[in-house]
């Protein structure tokens, strides 16, 4: 399986009162997060990745690597120089890193880029994570199909009785009658059927939309036989 989502790294900079190496380019503090975008665009912590590793310019010298672990991975420095950096994205999963390319530059205040990101094959985990900022593919298809098919079976269970009639039927039958519409109950319902004995109340309660359609039949030609319904 296949997840995509974009990210969002968004840069802020400005001018610091420190000397530069470089008479024509002034000293800058500059930072950069990192954010999850739902479908509409809008920012949320990037928690589908437990760490991120900027690999900076190689003058940073022993900084040239950072890591992060908590969200928004803000990388924060200082210096005169505009470069290119790389980002790995790491996730829970084996191998699961992702590495994107980054253009530091000082050209406005701040700026925003986003950027698409890929999750393969990733685990329940980290599914559950994604499915906060977009739909899982396959998934939303799967549950409009068991939606569709149940909306069919509830319509073909409207044709064979009215279950409407049949509640209120079966609330006026006299007890021995009652006691063989129970018993039909216990004979033919299937695992899907959800019933309820609750001996100490003495009462006895079915979904009867969750019957299987002979039972249903079976009851409704009962209570056509009693004259209960037509």
């Amino acid at each position: 399986m296949i997840v995509e989502r974009n990210i969002k790294l968004v840069t802020e900079q400005h001018n610091i009162p420190k000397p530069s190496p470089m008479p024509d380019f002034p000293m800058k503090e500059w930072s950069v997060k990192i954010y999850l975008l739902d479908q509409a665009g809008n920012e949320h912590p990037a928690n589908c990745f437990t760490k991120v590793t900027y690999n900076l310019h190689p003058s940073f010298e022993d900084k040239t690597h950072q890591t992060f672990t908590e969200p928004p991975f803000t990388c924060a420095n200082e210096g005169w120089g505009e470069f290119e950096m790389s980002i790995d994205l790491f996730t829970t999963e084996k191998g699961g890193k992702t590495t994107v390319f980054h253009d530091l530059n000082f050209q406005s205040p701040s700026y925003e880029v986003i950027q698409p990101v890929t999750f393969k094959n990733p685990s329940q985990a980290l599914l559950s994570i994604l499915r906060e900022t977009g739909p899982i593919p396959n998934e939303d298809d799967s549950k409009a199909a068991t939606k569709a098919r149940k909306a069919n079976d509830l319509k073909k269970k409207k044709t064979v009785c009215d279950f409407e009639k049949m509640a209120d039927s079966l609330t006026k039958l006299n007890e021995d009658d009652l006691l063989h519409v129970i018993q039909m109950i216990h004979d033919h319902k299937t695992e899907d059927t959800y019933t309820k004995n609750d001996i100490d109340a003495g009462e006895f309660t079915v979904d009867l939309f969750t019957m299987p359609d002979h039972l249903a039949k079976m009851i409704w030609d009962f209570l056509v036989e009693q004259k209960m319904v037509s």
